[in-house]
């Protein structure tokens, strides 16, 4: 199957709307692809924290319209990326968006782990609550953004609920961005499971965006690799690969369920 991963460069000149349709047209272009992957906040940036009230959105509002639409005109399962949701009580979370290639919306993820350290995000935007897999019909894959990389409970969840992939948009910064590949790495050398990561370039809010999106195989091999500015990653991957890693290293029967902190 055929993976194309778009890395968008954020420009803050750059009108919401008008990125949006740009990207549309940018995923209209990936006609043939089996899935096709956005960065997490694209819309406004994911550092563009003062902008998130004003930019926020219903689930099923202008962004969830044109990606359903750029997904249904190009026939592929889309991973829209994440935009700032509001929900009806005025809560904010970072959620992402699944199409199917019919433009339906098939899954829906609000980011568990937010980033800031008490401030940011991890203030202004509310928690998730559920881990999400995605049905697609030639590699299910599990759901995470940015900084759920850093905990890899999260993917073993994933891969107890059938995920074969971890599909990964971010908004990395590059002061980070070692941290960025080997994460995706490590997370796809320890679940046996291919690594699809996509991020932005740009710059949000003066902080610049490490790019370098990555699709890493179940053995952890960097199968490729963008550079820092705004960029199409095309890659061909074998779902089959998936089962043929666990069988021939059996490393995940191995786990040990249930272990208590040590005695003292």
């Amino acid at each position: 199957m055929r993976a194309s991963l778009i890395q968008i460069a954020v420009d803050p000149d750059e009108a919401v709307d008008t990125r949006r349709q740009r990207v549309a047209a940018l995923v209209r272009e990936r006609r043939g692809a089996d899935l096709v992957v956005l960065p997490e906040l694209w819309p406004v940036g994911a550092f563009a924290y003062e902008l998130f009230a004003d930019e926020a959105e219903p689930l099923e509002g202008p962004t969830y319209a044109a990606m359903a639409e750029a997904a249904r005109d190009a026939g592929v399962w889309l991973h829209a990326g994440s935009i700032v949701e509001r929900d009806p009580d005025g809560t904010l979370f970072n959620t992402s968006l699944v199409f199917s290639p019919a433009g339906e919306l098939v899954r829906s993820y609000r980011k568990i782990h937010r980033f800031g350290f008490d401030q940011g995000e991890a203030v202004l935007m509310a928690p998730g609550e559920d881990l999400v897999t995605v049905p697609h019909p030639e590699l299910p894959f599990g759901v995470a953004t940015c900084y759920d990389l850093r905990f890899p409970e999260l993917f073993r969840g994933l891969v107890d609920a059938g995920a074969l992939a971890f599909v990964v948009p971010a908004g990395w910064p590059a002061r980070r961005r070692e941290h960025w590949t080997l994460l995706a790495r490590a997370r796809a050398v320890e679940n046996q499971a291919y690594v699809l990561a996509c991020g932005t370039g740009g710059t949000h809010a003066g902080v610049e965006q490490a790019g370098h999106s990555i699709v890493v195989d179940p053995w952890g091999e960097v199968l490729a690799e963008a550079g820092a500015g705004e960029e199409v990653l095309d890659v061909e991957l074998d779902p089959a690969k998936v089962t043929a890693t666990r069988d021939q290293f059996p490393a995940l029967k191995d786990r040990l369920l249930g272990l208590s902190a040590p005695r003292r």
